[in-house]
C-alpha cells in the first residue's frame, strides 16, 4: 500500500514539512469558503510532476504522510488543483 522509498516518503523524511499555512496568509480568504493549504497544493503539484503521482491522493498513505495529513483526512477534490 505504501511503496518503500517512494518519492513522497523520501521528501517528507529528508526535508520535513516544507510549507506552513503561516507562510501564505494573503492566500486565505477572509470570507467565503475556506481555502485549501497553498503549501500542500504546491507539494502535490511537485509530487505529480517529479514522481508521476496522481492528483487523487485520497487513498495514498505516502501522499498523506508527505502532506502531513491524518490518515482519516479525506484530502481535497482533484479539481482544486485545476483552480490552483
Amino acid at each position: 500500500m505504501c511503496p518503500k522509498g517512494s518519492l513522497a516518503i523520501r521528501i517528507r523524511d529528508q526535508l520535513g514539512v516544507l510549507f506552513t499555512d503561516e507562510e501564505f496568509p494573503d492566500l486565505f480568504p477572509v470570507r467565503g469558503r475556506p481555502a485549501w493549504s497553498p503549501g500542500r497544493l504546491v507539494l502535490v503539484s511537485v509530487l505529480q510532476f517529479a514522481g508521476g503521482l496522481p492528483d487523487r491522493l485520497r487513498g495514498r498513505m505516502d501522499g498523506k504522510y508527505a502532506l502531513n495529513l491524518e490518515l482519516t483526512d479525506p484530502g481535497f477534490d482533484f479539481s482544486v488543483l485545476g483552480e490552483f
